[in-house]
């Protein structure tokens, strides 16, 4: 079956399938034309991995499952201890937050350094708190793919203007006036697009997830 009928069956995009496929999780024949052919194996083999990324099992224990180095079991007790953890460390941020509320502080009454210091010595306990540089390299690639975008609508926009000036001191058939300015409208029309898509990927594309494995 095509990858269409997969997307439909298994609801995984194309996107992610072929990143699964790059990242050795699903291994798919080819026909004599050299498109690719899914079984029925292949989406069972889907439908597992969505099962387990639900389950926020890394790439590289999935792959391991998936070769026989190591068992469901064995990966689904780590699992379970790593929530254990992340839940206790939740309950850690819990209870410094509401320590702070009971003091009921105002912002000029806050010691930020003395709360820092705090916050220092749960770390080494072995508390996280938020990772303030993931979250700044996120925005960044956000803010980047804004100004990619936005340079390139400037130039477009720019284009658009100098065929417009250069009609208005040497006219041109209607025809092909609108024939130059669909152009540039086209590729405002694509960066737009891949402006959308490019966010979508930051946000929640598997390919930034992949970093985290």
């Amino acid at each position: 079956m095509k990858i269409k009928q997969v997307e439909e069956l298994v609801g995984i995009t194309r996107k992610n399938i072929r990143f699964y496929e790059e990242q050795g999780l699903l291994s798919v024949e080819r026909a004599e034309n050299g498109y690719r052919e899914y079984s029925l194996k292949d989406v069972k083999r889907l439908q597992e991995i969505r099962f387990l990324r639900k389950l926020f099992i890394p790439i590289e224990d999935m792959r391991e499952v998936f070769e026989g180095k190591k068992s469901l079991t064995s990966c689904l007790e780590y699992q379970v201890e790593k929530m254990e953890r992340e839940k206790k460390n939740l309950t850690q941020v819990q209870e410094f937050c509401e320590t702070l509320l009971q003091e009921k502080l105002t912002l000029e009454e806050l010691d930020a350094e003395a709360c820092l210091e705090r916050m220092e010595q749960l770390e080494k306990e072995g508390t996280n708190f938020m990772n303030i540089q993931k979250t700044d390299v996120h925005k960044k690639k956000i803010r980047g793919a804004f100004l990619g975008a936005g340079i390139m609508l400037v130039l477009m926009a720019g284009t658009v203007g100098m065929i417009l000036w250069g009609n208005s001191v040497d006219p041109l058939p209607i025809g092909w006036l609108l024939f130059l300015i669909a152009i540039p409208v086209a590729f405002v029309i694509a960066i737009l697009v891949a402006l959308r898509a490019r966010l979508n990927e930051i946000k929640g594309g598997e390919e930034d997830e992949a970093s985290k494995y």
